[in-house]
Parts: structure tokens; C-alpha cells; sequence
């Protein structure tokens, strides 16, 4: 296979209307990861308390719980370029309400927190809409090469976005990081106005309520093969993000200071690095047909590079004069976990895509966002609590070995789900 033929395949990038939302979005991601950084350290700078921090978690997982399941069912019931320029415009104003109150010195951490949990509600009612929208604008075998050319931007921006804020800091204070963020979203705004209308194809009926939202997880039950895509992707989170270890990890095993330093860096950019490498190398995907075996494939992998990343951990903790070595070979474990975990998303958003009828792709969305954004926070506390009593070192490898054992055990209780394979366009 050539250099060329691993590349990302940029085809998505000739349909003008996808094209406009992929360059919006580089500017995009860059501003929003400003207001994430901005936010936690805003709050820890007027209150200096890691308390008031952690509420940002609680503030954050309940707008995106409660808001994505609804926003699904709100993207199977309105016009969702509607849906997307009030979610966008939503996203701007309280962008530009936190400059507002950063700019006045208002100093209230409740103000804070609360503009934080309606600006996820927003972006949880925006993220399945615009998900759902890509089968609309694009033909389903190249639907795998777009959501990775989104997801390699999506992850560049979570490495870049607070390296560049963590400089600006200190110089412009917060406000003009707030500003920043809701300058960036115009670009977006932009893009979508220019999309045409998107009605949902097939019959609407009823309001997007409580009872369109359990039609979705009905309709959900009934499709092994969409189900056994959040399960699979359950597993690999609960069971294999070992990110609430790397504080402990880079002071006791890589002898980092307890306030961060390079090793605690390096941890938390292994993941996010590897998936932007497994980004730009990501022209094999639009040759997969068979995407279940694919999905099996990625998770296995990933499960391997966890269980690597454990036992990199015990390396050091017991030869203590090649830290450095297995501080490198951890690094790379996640790097390799982060590809795999890349290419998975990048199948597993593209099956619920093309193989969910399209009246029901925004509740199906809606729930992928439920479970994108709670299982790592579940993972965190699953992996905290197995620290404590086994170690970190058998935590997260023993994790990954569980992630392997049980996704073989899914693949075998629904053979139906490795057998799939993308079907002809369907328009």
C-alpha cells in the first residue's frame, strides 16, 4: 500500500456543504477549547478550591445526559439546519455571556457553573443534530473517512486548544478567551447557514418529548447490531480508560511532581495524539466493508494498548532506574490505544449512520453522545476505585485484559454484529 493510500481520504472534502463544516470546525474546536480551559481555571483562580473544580463535572454530565436524549428526538422532529442554527447561536451567546461576565469582574462561581451547564445543553442538543446531518450530505461509503477527518480535528484541538490557552493566560486574562471562543463559532454559523433545508425523511408525528425519546431506545432494542455498538464501545470505556490514574501514575511510578510536570503532560496527551495520528493514516477506513469485525478489531487493540500502558506502569515501579524507558513505553501504549480507539469511533458512528433509518438518527445520535460523554466519567470512577485496592499498575492493565475478554464474549453472543458490512448507497 502506498504513502498516499494510507493518508486520510479527503473525498467527504468535494461535497461543498461538508467541506464548510470541516474548515469551520478547525476554527471552531480552537475556541471552544479556550472556554474549557478558561472555565476550571477561572473558577480555581476566584475560589482556590478543587472542590468548586469538580463541580464542573456535575454541571456538565447532567446538561449533556438530560439534553442529548432530548436534542435527539428534537433532531427527529424539526428541520435540523434549524435545529443547528439555534444550537449554534445558543453556543455563541453563551460564549459571549462568559466574556460578559469575566469582563465586569462579576466573581461568582455559580454564575459560572450555571452558564457551563447551559452551554453543554446546547451543545448536546447541537452534537447529535450534526451528526445526524452527514448521511444527508454524503454517500454511506464515505461516511467513515468524514468522521475521522471531524474526529482528527476534534482531537488536534484537545492538544492544541490548551496548549495555546494555558500561554494566553496569563496575558489576556480570561475575557478575551471567552471572546476568542464565540469569534471561532461565527465561522460554524456561517457553514451551516449556507447548508440547504435537512426536514427529517419519513412520516413525524407526536412532539419530541419523554415518549419520542423512549421510541428511540425502543427502536435501539430491536437492531443487535446498533446496540452491540454502544455496548462494545461501553466496554472499551469502563473497562480501559485509565486517565483518573495518570495524576498518581506520574508522581509514584514516573516521579513526576505532585502538581503535573512533563511525565503527567505526556500521559494525558498520549491518547489524544494517537488518534490524530490514527487521523491523518486513516485512508484505509473507507476500504473496510466489513465494519463490525472492524470494531471488534480496533477494541482488541486498544483493550492490548491499556493492559501495555498497566504493565509499562509496573515496569517502573519495579526497575526504578529505567523510568524514563517505561515512561516512553507507556506514552506509546496510549498512542497506540488512542489510534485504535479513533478507527472504532470513526466505524461505529459511520454503521449508526447509514444503518439507522433516518427518522430516528438524531435520538440514535443523541444516545451515542450520552454514552461518548459518560463512560469515561464512569471509567473514572471505576479505575479510582480499583487503584485503591489493587494498585494502579493492575488496575489499568487488568482493565484492558477485561476489555479484550469481554468484547470476544460480545462478538460471540452477536455473531450478526461482526458479520456486518456497509451496504450499497441509499438515498
Amino acid at each position: 500500500m502506498s504513502l498516499r493510500g494510507l493518508l486520510a481520504d479527503t473525498r467527504p472534502l468535494q461535497n461543498p456543504h461538508f467541506r464548510r463544516l470541516w474548515t469551520a470546525n478547525i476554527i471552531t474546536v480552537v475556541g471552544a477549547q479556550l472556554t474549557v480551559v478558561a472555565v476550571p481555571a477561572q473558577i480555581y483562580a476566584e475560589t482556590g478550591s478543587s472542590a468548586y473544580v469538580g463541580l464542573t463535572g456535575i454541571f456538565g454530565l447532567v446538561p449533556l445526559v438530560v439534553f442529548g436524549l432530548w436534542g435527539g428526538a428534537l433532531a427527529d422532529h424539526f428541520d435540523r439546519r434549524t435545529m443547528l442554527l439555534v444550537t449554534t447561536t445558543g453556543l455563541i451567546g453563551t460564549a459571549a455571556l462568559f466574556w460578559l461576565q469575566a469582563a465586569l469582574s462579576v466573581g461568582n462561581v455559580w454564575v459560572l457553573l450555571s452558564l457551563f451547564a447551559v452551554q453543554q445543553a446546547f451543545f448536546a442538543v447541537n452534537q447529535p443534530t450534526r451528526s445526524a446531518v452527514l448521511p444527508r450530505l454524503l454517500e454511506p461509503d464515505v461516511l467513515p473517512a468524514a468522521n475521522s477527518l471531524n474526529m482528527t480535528i476534534m482531537q488536534a484541538g484537545a492538544i492544541g486548544g490548551p496548549l495555546i490557552a494555558g500561554v494566553l493566560i496569563p496575558f489576556t486574562g480570561f475575557s478575551w478567551l471567552y471572546l476568542g471562543d464565540a469569534i471561532c463559532l461565527l465561522a460554524t454559523l456561517w457553514a451551516v447557514v449556507r447548508l440547504p433545508r435537512l426536514p427529517v425523511e419519513g412520516v413525524v408525528s407526536g412532539t419530541p418529548g419523554l415518549r419520542s425519546v423512549i421510541e428511540g431506545i425502543t427502536y435501539l432494542r430491536g437492531q443487535p447490531v446498533l446496540m452491540m455498538s454502544f455496548v462494545v464501545d461501553v466496554i472499551a470505556m469502563l473497562f480501559g480508560m485509565p486517565r483518573a490514574l495518570f495524576p498518581q501514575v506520574a508522581h509514584e511510578s514516573f516521579l513526576g511532581p505532585d502538581e503535573g510536570g512533563l511525565a503527567f503532560a505526556l500521559l494525558f496527551a498520549g491518547i489524544p495524539a494517537g488518534a490524530v495520528l490514527g487521523g491523518i493514516f486513516s485512508g484505509w477506513v473507507s476500504r473496510i466493508t466489513a465494519q463490525g469485525r472492524a470494531v471488534i478489531w480496533c477494541i482488541v487493540v486498544w483493550g492490548v494498548a491499556m493492559a501495555g500502558f498497566g504493565l509499562a506502569v509496573l515496569g517502573a515501579n519495579t526497575w526504578r532506574g529505567s523510568v524514563d524507558l517505561w515512561l516512553v513505553l507507556a506514552v506509546l501504549m496510549l498512542v497506540v490505544g488512542g489510534a485504535a480507539d479513533m478507527a472504532s469511533a470513526a466505524f461505529r458512528t459511520s454503521m449508526l449512520q447509514s444503518a439507522a433509518a433516518d427518522e430516528v438518527r438524531g435520538r440514535l445520535q443523541g444516545i451515542f453522545v450520552v454514552v461518548v460523554a459518560g463512560g469515561p466519567r464512569l471509567a473514572d470512577v471505576a479505575h479510582g476505585a480499583s487503584a485503591a485496592m489493587v494498585g494502579t499498575a493492575a488496575a489499568a492493565a487488568g482493565g484492558g485484559v477485561l476489555v479484550v475478554v469481554l468484547t470476544v464474549v460480545a462478538a460471540i453472543a452477536v455473531p450478526s454484529f461482526v458479520r456486518y458490512r456497509i451496504t450499497a448507497p441509499v438515498h
